[in-house]
């Protein structure tokens, strides 16, 4: 019981500057993309995510009228893998209504069969065109990963929390940054990068379904990084 309590208090810890200012060229930026008419789903996600920067939401697609119109299907915009952290709703963070967004979340967004199905279906029935896995910094699964793999003193990581940590760790970008000796705040973010980009290539690879639509240019997948200090989420170059 005690490991349990030790491991819960190691993953809950994060630093978050509530009071980090916002780039003073934002609005600037903002005006010059919301300014672009387009169903493109990925300039659509970041007109969003800067009016959720900015404190504009649009409110679009939560009324009763949208409840009605979602009763003949759906035809989300983009699908996106995200971690379980209550501090990044992917429909709230990118400024999106009911049936606008196809959402799984797992801790540290890590993928198994059950999430690689579900990305499937989305994509292929569907017909969903964008798949986004987002991280997050101060992720408590990364920072778990990091401790457990990086500490010669590292307490055991308890119950099927254990098959987390080892789903991030066996990442082979991952394991790349954990060879190389790091700055422990500039660790944590890499980790976090690198947890990203194997969860991309993980999609990209998984056969026969995401693989073909990739290779076929008929879907896009990415990665992006959501920062809780500010709420902008950074696309990779992956």
């Amino acid at each position: 019981m005690a490991s349990v309590i030790l491991f819960a208090l190691l993953i809950g810890i994060s630093s978050c500057n509530c009071n980090s200012s916002k780039n003073p060229e934002t609005s600037v930026v903002s005006a010059q993309l919301q300014d672009q008419a387009t169903d493109d789903p990925l300039t659509l996600l970041k007109k969003g995510n800067q009016r959720f920067i900015l404190d504009t939401p649009q409110n679009a697609n939560k009324d009763a009228a949208r409840v009605q119109e979602l009763t003949q299907g759906q035809a989300p915009k983009a699908v996106i893998v995200s971690c379980s952290d209550s501090r990044i709703p992917p429909e709230i963070v990118f400024d999106q209504g009911l049936g606008d967004l196809f959402v799984i979340r797992t801790a540290g967004n890590v993928m198994g069969d059950y999430e690689l199905g579900s990305v499937e279906y989305a994509a292929a029935v569907l017909q969903t065109k964008l798949i986004v896995v987002l991280g997050h910094s101060s992720c408590g699964a990364v920072n778990a990963t990091i401790a457990h793999n990086c500490s010669e003193h590292a307490e055991p990581v308890p119950g099927h929390i254990a098959s987390i940590v080892q789903a991030i760790g066996g990442g082979s970008k991952v394991k790349g940054v954990f060879a190389g000796n790091k700055d422990a705040e500039d660790l944590k973010q890499l980790t976090v990068e690198a947890n990203v980009i194997d969860g991309v290539n993980q999609l990209r690879n998984s056969t026969p379904i995401l693989n073909d639509l990739y290779q076929s240019g008929e879907i896009q997948i990415l990665g992006a990084v959501y920062h809780i200090e500010s709420g902008e989420v950074i696309y990779l170059d992956i």
